[in-house]
């Protein structure tokens, strides 16, 4: 670190390096958006009761997870990604979702793969995100497998992103699908505009208290504020409007997490 009089100089760390060329590839998608606002006060009073029954508390983050891969079995075609002039649909949803870690007293996102989300309960994707989470490794690429990405020269790194994304045994290891839980952080009404190179890229934002009319009376609700990203290439406005319809409808009735937990034996 070089002082200088009123400033001072620090190395921009790898970590930061691949998290900027990552963000330099991704904002020449052609991207569309759906913000919107979910009740969630089902599934988070179910989360509640657990806490206040077990001790444990659930991950939301898996609960999205969860029923995202639901929705995307319904709309198996957004399950794709372009390559030159063909169109790759996969036959398994790998969800790619961002666990922010602490390496070496830096905040840094790390992306895991949940394979076969589509077979997988409530319960299974929780502990996978959890044991994520607790993962001790102190080098950015090992909770995905890549630590050898360090060795890339800085000047091939951008190259190797481009190929990355067009490389069949890397989007069916990583998935198309993505969820980043950054917006959860935040204490108020919050929405992110993410960059990204998913086909369809979740991004939860913060939860708000809110006053609903229902029957004739007002109900203080739980309102999950959600970006959803599509790419344009590949996705349009009135499949994406039916997709977002379908994963609404999962997130708001709380689908698969009383009959995972409660059951053990499901999650074998």
């Amino acid at each position: 670190m070089k002082k200088h009089a009123g400033y001072r100089a620090v190395p921009l760390t790898f970590n930061r390096r691949m998290v900027a060329i990552s963000a330099s590839i991704a904002k020449k998608r052609n991207t569309i958006h759906s913000i919107t606002e979910i009740d969630i006060t089902e599934p988070r009073h179910i989360f509640k009761m657990h806490k206040e029954q077990t001790g444990e508390s659930l991950s939301f983050t898996a609960y999205i997870v969860y029923c995202l891969a639901h929705a995307i079995v319904k709309y198996s075609d957004l399950n794709s990604f372009r390559k030159g002039r063909k169109l790759i649909l996969l036959d398994d949803i790998c969800i790619s979702v961002l666990i922010e870690r602490d390496i070496k007293g830096e905040k840094v996102p790390e992306p895991i793969g949940i394979k076969q989300a589509q077979n997988k309960t409530y319960r299974q994707i929780h502990d996978e995100i959890r044991a994520a989470q607790q993962n001790q490794g102190d080098r950015l690429g090992s909770l995905s497998k890549m630590e050898w990405v360090r060795f890339i020269p800085a000047f091939l790194m951008r190259l190797f992103f481009r190929i990355a994304s067009k490389n069949i045994h890397m989007q069916k290891r990583y998935g198309v699908i993505s969820v980043t839980a950054m917006g959860m952080f935040s204490n108020h009404a919050v929405w992110f505009i993410p960059m990204g190179s998913p086909t369809v890229l979740l991004t939860v934002g913060s939860i708000e208290d809110k006053p609903i009319l229902i029957d004739g009376k007002l109900e203080l609700r739980e309102h999950l504020c959600l970006t959803v990203s599509f790419d344009h290439n590949i996705v349009d406005g009135a499949p994406a409007a039916r997709f977002m319809n379908r994963l609404a409808e999962l997130i708001k009735n709380g689908s698969g997490i009383s009959d995972s937990i409660e059951n053990p034996s499901a999650n074998t």
